[in-house]
C-alpha cells in the first residue's frame, strides 16, 4: 500500500537549479496535487515538475520487422552518358554539324563539331550563355553567346 502524500513528505522530481532528478521536500500542496518543493541539495523552492515515465524506444515496440530491401546503387553518370551518346551516334550526321563558337546561340539537339572534343550534341540551353552538350567523351558545360 502507498502512504499518502503531505507536505513534509520526500519525493523524487526535477531540479531546475540543479538541472537533474534529485530528492525534494513538499512545500505546498492544493488537495492531493503537489504544487511546491524544495530541493535537498541546493534548498532551492520551485514549482513541482514530476518525472516523465522514460519512452518505449521504437526497437522495444512488438511491431512485426519489415523485410528490408537492399539499398539500390546509383547508376554511374559516366556509364549513362556513354550510353546515351552510342544511341545518339547512329542519328548524328557530320555533314550538318556546327563548328563552336562561344558567342554563337545554341538549340536544343544541335550538332556541333568543338575543335577538342569532337562531336557532340546540345542536351540543354542553361540561360543566359550556356549549353549542356553531350560528346563521346562524356557530358560538358560550355559558354555561348
Amino acid at each position: 500500500m502507498t502512504a499518502r502524500l503531505s507536505a513534509g513528505s520526500t519525493v523524487e522530481t526535477r531540479c531546475t537549479r540543479c538541472k537533474s532528478v534529485l530528492n525534494h521536500t513538499i512545500v505546498a500542496m492544493v488537495g492531493e496535487k503537489i504544487v511546491r518543493v524544495e530541493c535537498s541539495t541546493c534548498f532551492g523552492v520551485h514549482s513541482y515538475h514530476p518525472v516523465k515515465a522514460a519512452k518505449v524506444s521504437s526497437a522495444a515496440k512488438s511491431a512485426p520487422d519489415k523485410a528490408v530491401a537492399p539499398r539500390k546503387t546509383k547508376a554511374d553518370p559516366e556509364a549513362v552518358a556513354r550510353a546515351e551518346w552510342e544511341a545518339l551516334r547512329l542519328s548524328i550526321d557530320p555533314a550538318q554539324a556546327i563548328n563552336y563558337d562561344m558567342t554563337r546561340t545554341y538549340r536544343i539537339r544541335n550538332v556541333l563539331s568543338h575543335p577538342s572534343f569532337g562531336l557532340g550534341v546540345v542536351r540543354a540551353v542553361l540561360p543566359p550563355n550556356k549549353i549542356d552538350v553531350l560528346f563521346q567523351s562524356g557530358k560538358k558545360l560550355l559558354r555561348c553567346g
